[in-house]
């Protein structure tokens, strides 16, 4: 007789910078969602797969890893946002990632929708290697208030301290159902989009201020040679002045990224990769409905 399989969509929300995508990348046990110290890292929703087996069940957990919920100034927050907002239609459980010692409330919209969806909230106080058991406990009444109806789960993705009980929740709070995903499928997202990502996360580690979210990184070659990957990307930016930054002088700073990106890439990927960096002008680029669209917004 076989086994039944459970399968879930399990969405990752929260503010900016609260340790979102290092959860997704470490229950997934692949390095998919790029991580900077800078918010708004995360631009695009991406679905990372985990496929498994335990003694009674198979399972398919989708992990939904989504941009940091803000206030739009600008069309391309917007669509991050609406990225966040699409992960509330489809949430078979929730993982609501909080930083100890966030303070108020940023959101009050996200806030409201997690006090009344009947869908299951795993309330996930993470960063609890960074501070005392004083504001843990604090930290722990003040949401037990605030969310009533979650539960409250002290955890911390960067050391992996309780992750293994947030997978046996997930897996509790599964129903049965069939894989979405076919069972070697890691994302929903293509290789060029992984390589972009791969080649954005080093911007947004190199470069200050305006510069990293001025960028957007287009690849637009990407052949899968038997020993080796060869890729050329363009990184669009929205000024001539952001152009000479990003290349820098003699242009040492463009290849220090491509050095960085490449290295990142052979270990993902586990073979050469042979990386053509170029940069262009591409005006308010960020504002432009099509432009946006081009660059899958």
């Amino acid at each position: 007789m076989s086994k039944i399989h459970k399968s879930s969509f399990v969405n990752i929300i929260g503010h900016p910078n609260v340790g979102k995508s290092t959860l997704a990348n470490a229950l997934v046990g692949k390095r998919l969602s790029i991580i900077t110290p800078k918010a708004q890292t995360t631009r695009h929703r991406i679905f990372g797969i985990l496929n498994g087996e335990t003694e009674n069940f198979d399972y398919q957990l989708v992990f939904s890893d989504t941009p940091g919920v803000l206030i739009p100034a600008y069309a391309l927050q917007e669509s991050m946002l609406d990225a966040v907002h699409s992960s509330k239609d489809d949430a078979d459980v929730f993982l609501y990632v909080v930083e100890l010692g966030e303070g108020p409330l940023k959101h009050e919209g996200l806030y409201k929708h997690l006090q009344t969806t009947d869908v299951p909230v795993l309330l996930l106080l993470n960063k609890v290697d960074l501070h005392d058991q004083e504001t843990l406990e604090n930290e722990s009444a003040l949401w037990a208030e605030r969310l009533p109806k979650a539960e409250i789960i002290p955890m911390s993705a960067k050391t992996g301290f309780n992750l293994s009980y947030v997978l046996k929740r997930l897996l509790e709070l599964s129903s049965e159902g069939p894989a979405y995903f076919d069972k070697d499928q890691l994302t929903d997202r293509s290789d060029r989009f992984i390589c972009s990502e791969f080649i954005r996360e080093q911007i947004l580690n190199r470069y200050k201020k305006e510069v990293p979210y001025s960028v957007e990184v287009d690849v637009d070659s990407f052949k899968d040679e038997p020993k080796i990957l060869r890729i050329r990307a363009i990184l669009v930016v929205a000024r001539e002045s952001q152009k000479g930054i990003l290349i820098g002088h003699k242009g040492v700073a463009l290849k220090a990224v491509g050095t960085a990106a490449r290295r990142q890439l052979e270990l993902f990927y586990g073979k050469q990769v042979y990386l053509e960096l170029f940069v262009k002008v591409n005006s308010n680029w960020r504002n432009d409905p099509e432009k946006l669209k081009r660059y899958g917004y």
